[in-house]
């Protein structure tokens, strides 16, 4: 394990990697990994002090994925903090950071994609086409590179997680993965990378999304039904100054089918624009 004192060796090629991990494994050491797009917070963190306690080794990959992005200036825009990143990680003793470039993961001639029939096509699947195969090819490409027994994901991408979830599955990756809680700011804010693009003022208002979430979770344990719900907390979230709503929705935890009850375990599923940025969460009904 890598001194908790000192940050990971960054590596960025495919070989070096490679060898690493032939020799952590010929050790009979096990290997957990978080795939990142970088920007880090206290949710990535939480991953990694996951991964650190239940493998030998961690490794932290850091590619800004442009497959999953439909609109270029996002990718454009999307916060790059390599450095800030390993200076984070350095205390949480993970032992490699793993930052390819476009032509490592992509090289000339790539022609493959990773597709799923299932769990695509809702929610951010439906307003964002090609998204999650983007997610699945670079995942998948991800777990067998690093050889990775474990991989770590946050569950305020829940949709992301079952279908990373169903890729392995399908495809035999030996790979198991563990979906991890939601990581909160003190005023219900699910961390992410993109709340650095918000203005002061946006974030001031940005909790709005989650207070209404759980006032929604609070009419269905009374009884509501999301048919009644859902129009009074999409006028709330206006007057807040939210844009437009891409979904809000409940849907089963185990395979995102709608419901306007909690008939079966389930999860109530947000995402909103504020100030140019998409927010998203979900919580546990």
């Amino acid at each position: 394990m890598t001194n908790p004192a000192s940050p990971a060796p960054i590596i960025r090629s495919l070989d070096a990697l490679r060898e690493m991990t032939r020799s952590w494994k010929a050790k009979g050491e096990t290997i957990g990994v978080v795939p990142t797009m970088g920007a880090l917070h206290d949710g990535h963190l939480s991953l990694a002090r996951a991964a650190r306690s239940a493998t030998d080794r961690v490794i932290v990959t850091i590619f800004i994925n442009p497959k999953q992005f439909n609109n270029p200036d996002d990718l454009k825009n999307y916060p790059r903090t390599e450095h800030e990143d390993a200076r984070k990680l350095a205390p949480i003793g993970v032992d490699a950071i793993y930052v390819p470039d476009g032509a490592q993961m992509y090289p000339d001639g790539f022609s493959t994609k990773v597709s799923l029939d299932a769990l695509t096509d809702v929610l951010c699947g439906a307003h964002r086409p090609g998204h999650f195969d983007g997610v699945a090819t670079v995942v998948a490409k991800l777990l067998l590179q690093t050889s990775a027994d474990q991989a770590f994901f946050g569950e305020k991408d829940y949709q992301q997680l079952l279908i990373v979830r169903r890729m392995a599955l399908d495809l035999d990756i030996c790979t198991t993965i563990v979906g991890c809680p939601t990581v909160r700011e003190i005023d219900g804010l699910a961390l992410s990378s993109r709340n650095l693009l918000l203005s002061d003022r946006a974030r001031t208002t940005a909790p709005a999304l989650s207070e209404v979430m759980e006032a929604i979770t609070e009419g269905l344990a009374a009884g509501e039904t999301m048919h009644n719900l859902v129009p009074l907390v999409l006028e709330r979230l206006e007057r807040a100054g939210f844009g437009e709503v891409d979904y809000l929705e409940l849907r089963a935890a185990s395979d995102l089918s709608l419901l306007d009850t909690p008939t079966e375990p389930a999860r109530l599923f947000g995402a909103a624009w504020l100030a140019g940025v998409r927010l998203i969460d979900n919580v546990p009904v």
